[in-house]
């Protein structure tokens, strides 16, 4: 029986895995299919932890069911308890988890195979494969206990416990190349030199401790602005750990799973670099947004504006009240007011009244990539209704009335028009070219870029001053009213 498992059933349940992960993936790349894309990848790790127990043959079964209930638990715990607009914040710690679990299973390696024997051999002797596996396991400790705190940092920023702004400090770059080459050196050195397990237990803490200080080092830099980048660039780091404790443990569906997920995180990072029209190495290093840029729409700061009029929601319903196309585009102050419901019921009212309704979500909006279509998804925002920026923008030449809520920097004309602006090259929802934008903000401060928004003083904005929620509410009050 024993030799049935694992010769052919664990096989095919890990193979099995690999398929079902792959579909789920391709799953999360729609809004349609994104339900059956997560509960697919949920079913292929509940298959893949069945053929690892299966493979282990012993194991202590109060243990196992202990960390099922704990998790199943938190998990439980956090889908229902958190809110919606604190989805970011929750990606970051999920993301933190993963690469610690990596790092953790490391470590345990290490611990179990190498130090614990106590056998008077270096790791690369007794873990093989001429030292490889022991620097895999290096590596996976890096990259698992390096994502562990920089997604605390990106947590810690995203919460609004640590300031969004870059922190900047002084030969930061020198001290993470430090750190980098640091547990790299330490790390051969451990591994194809030390065999006593004493010294082999300082040398392991000194690589955590290295890798999580790099980890705070690489993010706490970066700004609020480039927060998507960072949170898909942790999930790739998560998936990189993962693969690379896969070969450490010998387990291939781990490392096809931590392979998909690192890819996948890699290419959305490129795709969120494009939207941004920035490198990631300008993401990773730039500091951007560490201080308000000076000169042309770069210039930032309310005072600076002369041409801002401020309208009632009234106002903006008689508007509304003909409008044959609107637009819709949310941003995070959507998010912060949690206006997704709201929005709904005002674009359900002016469908009603005939208006043909659609949302503009740009690749940015929000602190998260998708957080825009999770939060409408939320509120039974039709799929078919959102459309992605490449396929809105030309449709706004031909809008009666753009409803900008709560986003800023994606709807700047600086991007497009003012070369000496620092987001000129960034693709940008081109709002206005509608007819009439309604831009609900609630007040002239500027975006996460820091600097001055044009579309505030075209003759064709209205700015609306309220929080998002209370601004379409009033809206929707005064349009039941016409």
């Amino acid at each position: 029986m024993s030799a049935f498992l694992n010769s052919s059933l664990v096989p095919t349940l890990y193979l099995l895995s690999a398929v079902l992960f792959i579909f789920g993936l391709k799953g999360l790349t729609r809004i349609r299919t994104a339900r059956r894309g997560n509960f697919t990848s949920a079913l292929a790790m509940l298959v893949a932890v069945i053929a690892t127990l299966l493979e282990m043959g012993k194991f202590d079964l109060q243990w196992i069911i202990i960390g099922l209930l704990v998790g199943g638990l938190v998990g439980a715990v956090a889908a229902v308890k958190v809110e919606m607009t604190s989805m970011p914040e929750m990606v970051a710690l999920f993301n933190g988890s993963g690469g610690a679990a990596s790092g953790l299973v490391a470590a345990s390696v290490l611990w179990h195979e190498v130090i614990e024997k106590n056998s008077g051999q270096t790791p690369a002797a007794l873990l093989g494969n001429g030292g490889v596996s022991g620097m895999i396991t290096i590596l996976s400790l890096l990259i698992g206990f390096l994502t562990l705190s920089g997604s605390l940092v990106a947590y810690l920023k995203l919460a609004g416990k640590l300031s969004g702004s870059p922190i900047l400090l002084p030969g930061r770059h020198l001290f993470n190349a430090a750190l980098l080459l640091g547990v790299l050196g330490v790390g051969a050195y451990a591994v194809f030199s030390l065999s006593d397990a004493g010294s082999l237990s300082l040398v392991a803490l000194a690589v955590v401790i290295m890798s999580l200080l790099l980890g705070i080092g690489l993010v706490i830099p970066i700004g609020g602005a480039d927060m998507p980048v960072v949170i898909s660039l942790l999930n790739s780091y998560s998936g990189l750990a993962a693969a690379a404790t896969g070969f450490v443990l010998g387990n291939n569906v781990l490392i096809i799973s931590g392979a998909l997920v690192g890819a996948s995180g890699l290419i959305l990072t490129q795709i969120m670099c494009v939207a941004m029209n920035r490198t990631l190495a300008n993401v990773l290093f730039g500091g951007f947004g560490a201080e308000p840029a000076s000169g042309g729409g770069g210039s930032g700061g309310k005072d600076e504006y002369n041409n801002v009029r401020s309208f009632s929601a009234e106002e903006a319903a008689l508007v509304l009240e003909n409008a044959e196309k609107v637009i819709f585009v949310p941003g995070y102050g959507l998010a912060v007011a949690q206006a997704q419901h709201t929005v709904r019921e005002l674009a359900s009212e002016l469908e009603r009244r005939g208006a043909e309704v659609s949302y503009a979500i740009h690749p940015v909006a929000g602190r998260m990539p998708g957080h825009m279509n999770v939060l409408l998804a939320e509120a039974d925002v039709p799929y078919e209704q959102l459309k992605e920026m490449d396929e809105i923008n030309p449709e706004f030449k031909n809008t009666d009335v753009a409803i900008v809520v709560g986003a800023n920097d994606v709807v700047n004309p600086a991007a497009m028009k003012d070369p000496g602006s620092p987001i000129y090259g960034m693709p940008i929802l081109e709002v206005y070219n509608a007819a009439t934008v309604i831009m609900i903000k609630r007040s002239l401060s500027p975006g996460f870029a820091g600097i001055k928004n044009d579309l505030f003083e075209y003759d064709n904005t209205m700015m609306l001053f309220a929080d998002a929620k209370k601004a379409v509410q009033g809206i929707l009050m005064e349009i039941k009213e016409l």
